[in-house]
């Protein structure tokens, strides 16, 4: 396993569209998902030791950029016939994943990994915070625990884009998400 960081802002950088299918057999693109206030984009697994160790506290987060106008989707971009995580990442595994964790948002599979190479998603998980113009305003870390807790650690992701969803600019300071590298296909 190797940790990959992922690449500073690009600000006002454009989401690009999708149409992928969740795990209730519903096919999303970003306007279905785009919030009155903006659009989180994440792209999360199953299997990593990063999204397992904070998959709580981004769901709590995520609820709370919910309840600010902040839509919200999970993309999982992973090959799943990789022979080492494969298993783990299958689609009904991503639905056992989403039912444990209590999702309060779609969790949709990337199969051809189109979206995750538009977007350049590099590791799992990496956040992509939009503004109510689908401009990239945040492309950080969840905080600065990762993958330890850390007592009263900044929520870097959710304060950002609590400031997005209020003003329409993401913080100027942003540090580098880490995780597992995606599994892209040969």
């Amino acid at each position: 396993m190797v940790a990959l960081e992922t690449p500073i802002c690009n600000f006002g950088w454009k989401a690009p569209d999708f149409n992928l299918k969740g795990i209730d057999e519903k096919n999303y693109n970003f306007l279905d998902v785009k919030g009155e206030n903006g659009t989180l984009v994440m792209f999360i697994c199953n299997h990593c030791p990063y999204v397992k160790s904070v998959i709580g506290r981004i769901v709590e987060d995520c609820q709370i950029l919910q309840k600010n106008g902040v839509g919200i989707i999970a993309i999982m971009s992973n090959d799943v016939n990789d022979p080492k995580y494969g298993h783990e990442d299958s689609f009904e595994n991503m639905i056992k994943f989403s039912k444990n964790n209590q999702f309060s948002f779609p969790y949709v599979y990337d199969e051809s990994q189109e979206t995750g190479r538009e977007y350049d998603a590099v590791c799992t998980p990496d956040f992509f915070g939009f503004n109510s113009n689908n401009e990239l305003q945040y492309r950080g870390r969840l905080e600065s625990s990762q993958q330890e807790l850390v007592p009263n650690a900044k929520k870097e992701l959710l304060e950002a884009m609590l400031q997005v969803a209020k003003n329409g600019q993401g913080p100027k300071e942003q540090i580098p998400s880490i995780g597992c590298s995606i599994k892209w296909k040969a």
